[in-house]
């Protein structure tokens, strides 16, 4: 498996974890006595789907700088 496709399959999973974190989040901020770190639990996931997200966002335009790169320099 490339780095491509796996780190486009852990965004995925890092978007289920996000999503499951927020909303442990929001039943525990409707308790009488919320815990206040448990805000801060979906941070983690949030942070690391900022980094995969933004590769996977520069993927196509570096992939397309390389090739006309590879081309320009065989001429």
């Amino acid at each position: 498996m490339n780095w491509s496709k796996w780190i486009r399959q852990a965004h995925r999973w890092l978007a289920i974890t996000f999503t499951v974190t927020v909303i442990a989040s929001v039943v525990a901020a409707v308790q009488p006595e919320p815990i206040t770190w448990v805000f801060y639990v979906p941070l983690l996931p949030l942070t690391l789907l900022l980094f995969s997200g933004l590769y996977l966002f520069v993927q196509p335009y570096a992939t397309n700088w390389r090739a006309g790169r590879r081309t320009a320099g065989a001429s």
